[in-house]
């Protein structure tokens, strides 16, 4: 770890050294900084492109669009966009699936860089990143993904925000603000950022959010259907009142809060800045109500009668340091050189409800990219670079479920591309070696543990334009990803998943074959995108019961098989009529993922068929919108997993922008569920326990000065 700090310090130090050569600011106006950058833009990728030039499925979450669908988690922010779900633990810890896919699939990014979390390691573990915070975010699925780590197979989540400034505004203060308040939570939120410019080329940023909850008003019951029907035939009374629980989600406050500060050094020939930032989240983990009969003779004296599971909360606390620079470096082989780093302490704490303790989590973070942007050579450009991520992680309580834990993964990337009008290639490459080691834990029953792991990746690609902006591309992609420390190490309670989880210390590497077509054109008034994939998996690691019960939960051991993966994404937008200044829009989108492991059946939690269909009208102060979104049942179901009925929810928004359409300044209100339906995500663990929210009245004020 020492190592690696200093390795990153040095970079730090000299490579934004040319950047100053020149004294010149950036030129901005004072508009430029006000405008956000355009959606069809990926910021992710090492050079500026396109959406329609990545051979994968891409979406942006920006502007208007983030102010509506702004929620306290990540995963709830993106549940809406093509491809993606949420594991929606409760309202507070709901992290993004991609196609499926989630935990150690996924990468959760906030400007190219990690969490720095333990969310990969339990779904009841919020992401330690503020969505409110934001600038825009990007979803990259696919291969695209691979430049941020073979663990990325499933995609990437990248939030992009301004706590390292990028530019120096022409104004004496520049101010961002946001407040929020939602009626299914009685949710209080704000946030607000100043940049101050000392100099035309030094900028100070200070940012603080606060945010709190009530318990989650839901639709519906409580209890799924089955769960209903086998409390009310109990014999006990108070097992057949869950049978009517619904309404409030007990146990589902938060109250949060974040501080940060940067300054950045800013000129025409690169950039260097620094940020550090601190966040405080503590938020209830909602009952799993136990609705089985039980002989109450024996309980000790003084012991709590109920069929309630015990209500935790946790305390989360990070603190974390990000650097970036940028240099410019001329007109040689490389165009550009860039360093992103950022190093966090993590803690949360699982407080029961005596007040105790009962399992802390230590987490110790350390992540750098290099990455060295190439001139563009006629038709020929591409990026090249390394990446090192370092984790240490320790357990300590009473579910403690895998030993003190080290991983360390180094990489070297490259992507190239080449652009030859109508016909464009694509190619790309990741080495990674990695190393997990668990440290000898006589509780858990295991000695020093090392495994080392060579992992290679690649994908080759091409386009070909069919018409005037409209593309057809093709992907093939062959990654390998590293069993994480929990896969391999696990061996003991995990509260959050309801099992005693047991690893493999002897995993292989998980390996996928894909392929990949995409169909994307734009024009006036029109846009559309579909995406269609498959993948091969050998060695697929997935947790299968064993039927067995330790420490009164039922036994998953993580195994290893053959697995069949594929699905569809679509999108469209059409503009159906313009009456004065005022654009009439009809938009949708469309995902279905299957995945079956093989020789065994249907892949856990995959989330359903799901279809979505707005209106708009598009003025240049005001913007109204309606939309339904219909999730079909899911009875295609892994061993003792149960279905999960379908559901369709209607969502309505009118915005206000005083200041013109490209002003960020907006004042929102929008109606979520409004016939306040019962609905449940396939993809949680919860979901038999904790629908999601009720009928949402929300009022957003975004200002920008």
């Amino acid at each position: 770890m020492v190592r690696a700090a200093l390795w990153l310090s040095s970079a730090a130090l000299i490579l934004p050294a040319a950047a100053f050569a020149q004294s010149a600011p950036v030129p901005a106006t004072g508009d430029d900084y006000h405008r956000d950058a355009p959606p069809e833009i990926i910021i992710t990728a090492p050079y500026a492109r396109n959406q329609a030039d990545i051979l994968s499925g891409t979406s942006v979450l920006s502007g208007e669009e983030l102010t509506r669908e702004l929620r306290p988690t990540i995963g709830e922010t993106l549940a809406r966009q093509p491809g993606v779900s949420a594991t929606s633990f409760g309202p507070n810890a709901s992290r993004p699936v991609l196609r499926g896919l989630q935990g150690e699939r996924v990468r959760v990014l906030t400007d190219g860089i990690g969490s720095f979390d333990v969310s990969n390691t339990s779904v009841d573990h919020a992401v330690a990143i503020n969505p409110l915070t934001a600038d825009r975010i990007e979803v990259l699925r696919g291969p695209s993904a691979l430049l941020f780590g073979s663990s990325a197979i499933g995609g990437v989540v990248n939030v992009i925000d301004s706590r390292i400034p990028r530019r120096v505004p022409t104004e004496p203060i520049h101010v961002d603000a946001i407040g929020t308040y939602g009626t299914a939570a009685n949710e209080r939120s704000g946030a607000a950022a100043v940049d101050v410019p000392v100099t035309d080329k030094v900028v100070f940023h200070l940012d603080g959010t606060f945010g709190q909850t009530d318990d989650l008003r839901t639709g519906g019951y409580l209890l799924s259907r089955p769960l209903r029907e086998q409390a009310a035939a109990s014999d006990e009374a108070e097992v057949r009142e869950l049978a009517d629980l619904r309404g409030r989600l007990p146990n589902s406050q938060s109250r949060m809060w974040e501080v940060a500060g940067g300054a950045a050094i800013v000129t025409d020939t690169g950039n260097l800045g620094f940020s550090v930032s601190h966040l405080d989240n503590r938020y209830g983990v909602p009952e799993r109500f136990d609705v089985a009969d039980h002989d109450h003779e024996g309980e000790a004296e003084g012991e709590e009668e109920g069929h309630g599971h015990e209500q935790v909360t946790l305390h989360v606390r990070q603190t974390r340091a990000d650097m970036r620079a940028e240099v410019n470096t001329g007109d040689g082989f490389v165009e550009k050189l860039r360093v992103r780093g950022g190093i966090a302490n993590y803690r949360h704490d699982e407080i029961e409800d005596t007040g105790e303790i009962g399992t802390s989590f230590y987490n110790r973070g350390l992540e750098a990219r290099v990455e060295a942007v190439q001139a563009a050579q006629g038709a020929w450009r591409g990026a090249f670079g390394g990446q090192m991520y370092i984790r240490d992680l320790n357990i300590v309580g009473e579910e403690k479920f895998i030993p003190k834990s080290e991983t360390q993964q180094f990489g070297l990337f490259t992507l190239q591309s080449f652009d030859l009008g109508a016909f464009r290639a694509e190619a790309g490459g990741r080495y990674e070696y990695s190393t997990a080691r668990a440290a000898a834990d006589i509780d858990l029953g295991n000695d020093n543990i090392r495994r080392r792991f060579d992992s290679f990746s690649g994908s080759l690609g091409a386009s070909v334009g069919l018409a005037d902006n409209v593309r057809f591309g093709l992907n093939a992609s062959h990654t390998e990803r590293a069993p994480s420390a929990e896969e391999l190490f696990a061996n003991g309670p995990h509260a959050g998943t309801q099992a005693f989880e047991i690893g493999n210390p002897g995993f292989a590497k998980e390996i996928s074959d894909g392929l990949e077509a995409t169909l994307k054109g734009s024009g006036d008034g029109y846009s559309f995108g579909l995406s269609a994939y498959h993948n091969w998996f050998r060695n697929f690691i997935y947790e299968n019961p064993t039927g067995a019960e330790q420490d009164e939960l039922p036994v998953f051991q993580y195994q290893q098989a053959d697995a069949r993966l594929w699905g569809f994404e679509a999108e469209a937008s059409a503009r159906l009529a313009k009456i004065g200044e005022t654009a009439i829009n009809l938009d949708g989108l469309a995902d279905y993922t299957r995945a079956t492991i093989v020789d065994r059946g249907p892949a856990p939690r995959i989330p359903p068929l799901r279809v979505l269909g707005g209106v708009e009208a598009q003025g240049r102060l005001v913007q109204l919108r309606g939309e339904v979104e219909h999730v079909t049942a899911q009875d295609r179901v892994a061993d003792l997993e149960t279905t999960t009925p379908a559901y369709t929810m209607v969502n309505a928004s009118v915005s206000l922008r005083p200041f013109g359409r490209d002003s960020k300044t907006t004042l929102m209100v929008s109606a979520n569920n409004l016939f306040d339906v019962e609905a449940r995500r396939h993809a949680s663990f919860l979901k038999d326990y904790a629908p999601l929210a009720g009928r949402d009245i929300r009022v957003t004020a975004r200002l920008a000065l």
